[in-house]
């Protein structure tokens, strides 16, 4: 495996257990249908929540979050669609993004819940 997509699984590894340790009930980490892909959903609260997770060793290009483009929510806004018609879920979706920054064992996260709303044209 390459060295970033190392970085980006152990980033998904370390948000799933930050979750974990805040409350949150785990659905699926790394869900895929065809092209479409989810990092991490889980439930809380009465909520889906799908969470973004940006994973970078350090801050001298950009911030994780920048990295989540209008592209990127069309792409997740999508994927959610047919992950909630997947599994005939009927409850409220928020969208989250973990950023995580660092290597190895020490990473720096941040969790910005609400991070973003569906677009109103996301097709």
């Amino acid at each position: 495996m390459a060295r970033h997509n190392q970085l980006g699984k152990t980033g998904e590894e370390r948000a799933a257990e930050y979750l974990i340790s805040k409350g949150y009930v785990i659905r699926d980490v790394n869900w895929r249908s065809g092209k479409m892909e989810l990092d991490i959903v889980a439930c809380r609260d009465n909520l889906l929540v799908i969470i973004e997770v940006k994973t970078r060793k350090n801050l001298d290009f950009i911030r994780p979050e920048e990295a989540v483009t209008l592209r990127k929510i069309n792409n997740i806004v999508r994927a959610t669609e047919a992950y909630i018609r997947i599994y005939d879920i009927h409850l409220d979706t928020r969208f989250d993004i973990i950023t995580l920054v660092g290597e190895g064992e020490d990473f720096e996260i941040e969790h910005i819940e609400d991070a973003f709303l569906p677009p109103l044209n996301s097709r």
